[in-house]
């Protein structure tokens, strides 16, 4: 299973070790599923970590967060970004993580934010899920 994860699952799972959103990356990392991921989103999963804002709030270190954006890069299939197909989105800053899935050739595209993403999902092969949906369907 090729998935795509946003930026707001990788966020929710390094907040709290409950939950879908971290049960699902520790599952990835642990090689279920293949995490597909370009260069711009992989930018933002490291620009949101460490903000000092999401520091202060969760306590983690930069050391920290490092460690675990190697342990991201150290899985992830890297995803070329070979046609631009925007705008599909009303918000512009979820055009590069559509644009990771059409070029990956994803077959979920992991969100909390499924309603923003649902418009472009009949133009593409891909489904659009909550974190909970795509651990379902990478253990079955």
């Amino acid at each position: 299973m090729r998935i795509v994860i946003d930026t707001n699952v990788v966020i929710a799972a390094s907040r709290s070790r409950q939950g879908a959103s971290n049960a699902l990356l520790v599952a990835t990392l642990g090689g279920q599923g293949q995490w597909l991921c370009s260069v711009p989103l992989f930018l933002e999963y490291e620009e949101v970590l460490c903000r000092a804002d999401f520091l202060l709030d969760t306590g983690h270190s930069k050391a920290g967060i490092a460690g675990f954006l190697s342990g991201i890069a150290s899985v992830i299939e890297p995803v070329d970004l070979h046609f631009l197909w925007r705008p599909q989105l009303r918000d512009p800053k979820d055009e590069m993580v559509l644009e990771t899935a059409a070029n990956g050739r994803a077959d979920l595209l992991v969100t909390h934010n499924v309603r923003d993403f649902r418009s472009a999902e009949p133009l593409f092969e891909f489904e659009v899920v909550t974190p909970a949906e795509a651990l379902r369907r990478i253990r079955s």
